[in-house]
């Protein structure tokens, strides 16, 4: 089905507050564009000073000699200047000179922006993604030098720590857009500009080495990176050369609640026994913890980034720039702790507060998991891209740029997770434990109690009792392609411009996994073992624990406690001594559940998820036009800037659809079910939509120092690739209680936002201004992921003997809601001492705010949004540079769905804690060449953590540490 913009999806269809922007549109035949701030130093380099911005902008000819300034100081000053000359809303991080960046991290050197704040990997530590008044993940997109990058997650999103910041060359941050560029963000676009060569012509040889250490790991790890870049024949070819190593080696301690599900309690659970027909009466609404647990992470991060860029200039008016973009990563991360399942039907002595929270209990019978991990992920982009720049005469100029970028993840299809469980539980010695729930997420961990081999916390670790479990092995395998091309043409004269063109976007994802699920092979030693008086499991050998490792302090500054010890071991170790026990076909071997596995000869093999499978391809189609003029009012410089974007999408949709036949119950564990597939078939759907994406800007110089600015657009975020599979998805292995499946859906529609932007700014002294900006967001086409609880294809539940009820998540189009906020910064240097600082706080609200007593499934809220400040003091003279940063963040919504979505009131939220952290970084520059620089990150010991529903309900809490680096840098 397709989508017209002139009737419903696309159209104007309110009047009011669009006014603005349908007269956007209709004066446009009257207008003129001015080039994008992405564009307007590409010929003067990312390190231009700010005059020679200026008149690039302005096309004057370049015959004024270039003068660089580098250091903190110049970079601040630039930014300046790109912020003040920029037809909209722009910020930007300029290198401090060519092979040094500000930050280590590209996401981290975004968080000093006004409205932008960082989302951290919990297990390492490493800001990964940003969010943009308020909008995060796919609601940002991410350009290399204005291209599209592919990211083989699925996602639009880019993880920034997969890009590497020694080289870059500036960061430019669009809160309004550039319909010439992109308006697929509602959040912001980022553009990340690589030097050429032709940047600054002559000769230039950097190369850099450090080392890093995080307090936890306690082993230096290096990095280094070079860069070479050279122009010769009179300046008409050049050629750039940059690779880099990057290594990071982090610990981590981790404490975890794997969801809150809600749903209702019987009455009798509230006491220490309850009779079949009591339970039934389940007239209490609560929450409780679905898994508890704690685990250490030791997580090796390894980076390789290279980038060639050949420039060419036979004429003066015709540039031919070859550009390739390299990087490989590769994550492995050893993880081993305990966890513990409970279910709801099962608790006792249930303790609520008054929110409905399950603050304390107890389980009898209670199993306790030993579990040991490795995750081994590689990430390999390439992006290839050729752009030409003609200037036909001094009014008319074209340009020509085609990209080809194509990402995989783990592209040789290694096994890229490896788990493993074992313990001891059930009736003969598992304990009636349960847990305390003392206070907030963000200082108290739950306290288990009454755990141990029949209650005796002294044999909690007891290796003589411990059984197989279950063994989980997937191998992921994703490509992603993005094949682009665009077109433009610009007629400039006198204060007059329009730009015109066209681009052609095609994005391919594909995405399989293989995995020990789809076989049931993961249940082929289920049931802990003789000790726990099943039939199923075995005994393991106490030599496969290779280390007993202390929870003393595990979380800096939490209350609360742990057992006293972890159990390490390799999971891998443990599968090659369960397929050392031989073929259960050949022979008979006690402990394997012969009545759930079928096909088991011996190894842990994996099959084909059909589930899994989806291949997905989006092919946009646009047509662009944007008009620029500059004129005086009253005396004032008046830039009015207006633009409009037509984009057509053709999306297409491919999977494989099974449906459960049957379900049953282990003969090993009965805590664990097989569900039985029907053979799967293949699925495909196209849908297509059509939206056409006004911007307006408008600055009034007031005075030389003073300026006002008026901004309106319309922009959009296409839901994310992983989210269009056409089938509903159901795991063959699933949990009591807690079965699960995921709906997809083919025919979402973008998100759709009309913006609107005023600020004042103020520049009132070199290298300083003040500025406010007030923004407001209108966003439409809502993508809401919603559970609910329903039958498919009338399966009976084994251990109800009713309809099964499956948990199913599924995404729709739904509601609209409104962001609004303010964004101050202030940036001031105090003459020539070399002392200043930069500041800036973001104040957010929306209309729709998250309501924890709604437990209707249809609860929608408007996730990312957080007050937040960032201010960086800093001293930069005699070659001396030193800086401290402060970021802060407020607790905000991360999201809805948790670890394990099973609950009766839709996906449960998850909130981020309040963080504050604090960085140091200095460097000294002992010659003209040779620069020495350390940096500390997280200088107090600050943990990332989360809650659910309500604030004592911890759902993950991160203690990753500070990192310490420390290195040289050497310039030619």
């Amino acid at each position: 089905m397709k989508g017209h913009s002139s009737h419903t999806i696309g159209g104007w269809r309110r009047l009011g507050r669009r006014t603005a922007l349908a007269g956007a549109s209709s004066l446009l035949a009257l207008s003129i564009a001015a080039p994008a701030v992405a564009e307007t130093a590409d010929d003067e380099g990312p390190i231009a000073t700010g005059a020679v911005l200026l008149q690039a902008a302005s096309g004057a000819p370049s015959e004024v000699q270039e003068v660089v300034v580098t250091g903190l100081r110049g970079s601040l000053q630039r930014n300046l200047d790109v912020k003040r000359e920029s037809p909209g809303v722009v910020d930007s991080i300029s290198a401090e000179d060519i092979g040094k960046f500000p930050d280590s991290n590209v996401a981290a050197s975004l968080q000093r922006l006004p409205g932008v704040s960082i989302q951290r990997s919990g297990a390492r530590g490493e800001p990964q993604g940003i969010t943009v008044r308020g909008f995060g993940g796919d609601f940002n997109e991410t350009l290399y030098d204005g291209r599209r990058i592919s990211t083989a997650s699925g996602g639009r999103a880019v993880d920034f720590s997969t890009v590497g910041a020694d080289f870059v060359g500036r960061l430019s941050v669009l809160k309004t857009p550039d319909v010439t560029l992109s308006s697929s963000s509602i959040g912001a676009t980022v553009n990340v500009e690589y030097p050429k060569p032709f940047d600054q012509p002559g000769r230039r040889f950097v190369v850099s080495a450090s080392g890093s250490m995080q307090d936890e790991a306690g082993k230096v790890v290096p990095s280094g990176g070079v860069l070479f870049s050279d122009t010769f024949a009179n300046d008409t070819i050049g050629v750039l050369a940059d690779a880099m190593y990057t290594k990071r080696e982090t610990q981590t301690n981790r404490v975890f609640v794997s969801g809150w599900p809600g749903g209702r309690y019987a009455p009798c659970q509230l006491t220490p026994t309850c009779t079949p027909a009591q339970l039934a009466d389940k007239t209490i609404v609560g929450w409780f913890e679905q898994q508890y647990g704690a685990s250490q992470i030791y997580t090796e991060d390894e980076r390789i980034d290279g980038r060639i860029a050949l420039q060419w200039r036979p004429t003066e008016s015709l540039l031919v720039t070859l550009d390739d973009n390299y990087s490989r990563q590769k994550i492995r991360a050893d993880n081993f702790g305990f966890g513990i399942w409970f279910n709801q039907g099962d608790l006792r002595n249930v303790k609520l507060d008054q929110n409905g929270t399950t603050v304390d209990f107890t389980q009898a019978g209670s199993q306790t998991d030993f579990t040991a991990g490795t995750d081994r992920s590689e990430i390999v982009t390439n992006q290839t891209g050729l752009n030409l720049k003609w200037t036909l005469s001094e009014n008319l100029s074209f340009e020509a740029d085609a990209s080809l970028a194509k990402s995989w993840l783990n592209p040789d299809g290694h096994v890229s997770s490896e788990g493993a469980d074992v313990g001891y539980g059930f009736a003969g010695i598992g304990p009636s434990l349960g847990i305390r729930i003392d206070g907030s997420s963000d200082g108290n961990i739950p306290v288990l109690h009454d755990y141990g081999v029949r209650g005796d916390p002294a044999r909690f670790a007891d290796t003589s009792v411990i059984g197989s479990h279950v063994t989980v092995r997937t191998a992921q395998k994703n490509t992603d392609t993005v094949k682009q091309f665009r077109f433009a043409g610009t007629w400039a004269q006198d204060d007059f411009s329009i730009k015109a063109g066209g681009n052609y976007l095609e994005d391919h994802y594909r995405f399989e996994q293989r995995n020990t699920f789809a076989n049931n092979f993961w249940q082929a030693y289920s049931g802990y073992g003789p000790a726990s008086g099943g039939s199923g499991g075995v005994p393991i050998p106490p030599s496969l624990f290779t280390d007993v490792v202390s929870t003393d302090n595990w979380i800096p500054g939490f209350s609360g406690s742990l057992p006293p010890v972890l159990l390490k071991y390799d999971a891998r170790a443990y599968q090659q001594y369960l397929e050392s026990l031989g073929n259960p076909q050949a022979k008979n071997i006690p402990g394997f559940n012969y009545g759930g596995v079928n096909g088991y000869t011996g190894t842990l093999d994996l099959a084909l998820d059909n589930g899994s499978r989806r291949d997905i391809q989006e092919k946009t189609w646009a047509l662009f036009v944007r008009a620029n003029f500059d004129v005086d009012v009253a005396g004032m410089p008046f830039h009015f800037n207006a633009g409009v974007r037509q984009e057509h999408t053709d999306v297409t949709s491919q999977g494989y659809g099974q449906v459960p036949l049957s379900i049953a119950r282990s003969a090993g564990d009965p805590t664990l079910l097989t569900v039985t597939l029907s053979p799967a078939q293949p699925v495909s759907t196209k849908t297509s939509y059509s939206y056409l994406l006004p911007s307006l800007d408008m600055k009034l110089e007031l005075t030389e120092e003073l300026h006002l600015r008026l901004d309106a657009s319309r922009t959009l975020t296409r839901p994310g690739l992983t989210l269009l599979t056409p089938v509903t998805n159901v795991g063959v292995g699933q949990r009591v209680g807690a079965l699960t499946a995921s709906g997809g859906a083919p025919g979402l529609r973008p998100y759709l936002s009309d913006n609107y932007d005023a600020a004042v700014e103020w520049y009132y002294a070199p290298n300083s201004y003040a500025a406010a900006n007030v923004f407001i967001k209108h966003v439409t086409n809502f993508i809401v992921g919603g559970t609910q609880r329903q039958t498919i294809n009338g399966v009976i539940d084994p251990t109800t003997n009713q309809p099964a009820q499956f948990s199913v998540t599924q995404q729709v189009n739904g509601p609209e809601a409104t962001v609004h906020g303010l964004e101050l910064a202030w940036q001031h240097v105090f003459g020539d001492s070399g002392w200043g600082f930069n500041a800036n706080a973001t104040i957010v609200d929306t209309d729709k705010p998250y309501d924890p007593s709604d437990i209707s499934q249809s609860g929608f809220a408007i996730t990312g949004l957080a007050n937040s400040a960032n201010f960086v003091g800093f001293y930069d003279k005699y070659g001396f540079e030193a800086r401290i940063a402060v970021n802060y963040r407020e607790e905000y919504l991360r999201g809805f769905g948790q670890n394990q979505n099973t609950g009766a009131f839709g996906s449960e939220p998850t909130f981020e804690n309040p963080n504050l952290q604090i960085d140091f970084s200095t460097s000294y520059q002992i010659n003209e060449q040779l620069n020495v620089f350390f940096e500390a990150l997280n200088l107090t010991n600050e943990v990332q953590s989360t809650h659910g529903r309500f604030d004592n309900q911890l759902l993950d809490v991160f203690a990753y540490g500070r990192r310490f680096t420390a290195g040289a840098r050497f310039r030619y």
